[in-house]
C-alpha cells in the first residue's frame, strides 16, 4: 500500500485572478484540485505547508491526501507557481487520484554495495545516468524507490532498467529499449611528472656557484677602487 503525506486545507468559494488575490491577502495560498473527470476543488493552503513540501524535495512523485473539513482528497502535487521576487508560492495545482487509473511518477533510484563493487574499487568512477526514473503504475502501488545493486559491477559494466529492484507493477515510460540507469567509468588519471630513474641531476648555471669575495677561477677578488674625484 502506497503511502500518502497528509496536507490540510480549505474551501474556498470563488475562482478567478480577483478571488486568489483576495486569498493571498488573507495570508493563504490559493490551489486546485483537478482532473477524474470531476469538477475542480478550490481551496487555500497554508503557505508554510506548502514551502515544507517544497524544501523536502521528490514532492512531484509524492503522493498526497488533501484534507478539506471532514473529506479528503488523493492527489499529486504537479505545480507550483511562485513569487518572481520572494520566491513564495503564489498557486498550486493538485492532480486528483481515480482508482484504477494510472499515474506518471518519477521513482527515486537508491545505489547500494559501493563499497564492494570490483569496478569502484579499482578506482572506477560511478556514473549516474537517472537518479529517478518515470514511471506508469497505479496510485496504491507507488513504489518509495528503486534498488540497484553495484556489487557485480566492474569497470564498463551497467545497471539497465532490468537490474532494478523493487520495480513490481510499475512500466516505465522508455519503451522501446532497456535503458541505462548508471555505469561504472573507468578512472581519470591525472598527467604526473616525475623524474625518470637514473637520470642525472640538473646541471649548475654557467659560471658555477662562487663564494663572496673569489673570482670565478677560484681566486680572491681584488676590491674595487673608489672612483677618483673630478
Amino acid at each position: 500500500m502506497a503511502n500518502y503525506t497528509t496536507i490540510e486545507a480549505e474551501a474556498r468559494e470563488h475562482a478567478g485572478k480577483g478571488a486568489a488575490r483576495a486569498t493571498r491577502r488573507e495570508g493563504k495560498v490559493p490551489a486546485v484540485i483537478y482532473g477524474a473527470n470531476l469538477t475542480p476543488t478550490l481551496i487555500s493552503l497554508d503557505p508554510r505547508a506548502v514551502m515544507k513540501e517544497l524544501t523536502r524535495g521528490g514532492w512531484r512523485s509524492r503522493l498526497y491526501e488533501v484534507k478539506v473539513g471532514a473529506t479528503a482528497e488523493r492527489a499529486l502535487l504537479r505545480d507550483v507557481q511562485l513569487h518572481p521576487v520572494t520566491d513564495q508560492p503564489e498557486h498550486v495545482d493538485f492532480q486528483r487520484l481515480a482508482p484504477g487509473q494510472l499515474i506518471r511518477v518519477a521513482v527515486a533510484v537508491h545505489f547500494i554495495n559501493e563499497l564492494v563493487s570490483p569496478g569502484l574499487k579499482r578506482g572506477g568512477v560511478l556514473n549516474v545516468v537517472r537518479h529517478g526514473v518515470e514511471c506508469m503504475c497505479d496510485p496504491d502501488h507507488v513504489p518509495e524507490f528503486f534498488e540497484a545493486d553495484l556489487g557485480t559491477l566492474d569497470i564498463n559494466d551497467n545497471i539497465r532498467w532490468s537490474d532494478l529492484k523493487g520495480t513490481g507493477e510499475t512500466r516505465p515510460t522508455i519503451l522501446d529499449r532497456d535503458f541505462v540507469v548508471a555505469t561504472v567509468a573507468a578512472p581519470t588519471k591525472a598527467a604526473e611528472v616525475a623524474a625518470e630513474p637514473g637520470a642525472a641531476p640538473a646541471a649548475a648555471p654557467a659560471g658555477g656557484t662562487r663564494a663572496p669575495g673569489k673570482s670565478p677561477a677560484g681566486g680572491t677578488k681584488a676590491p674595487s677602487k673608489p672612483a677618483a674625484k673630478k
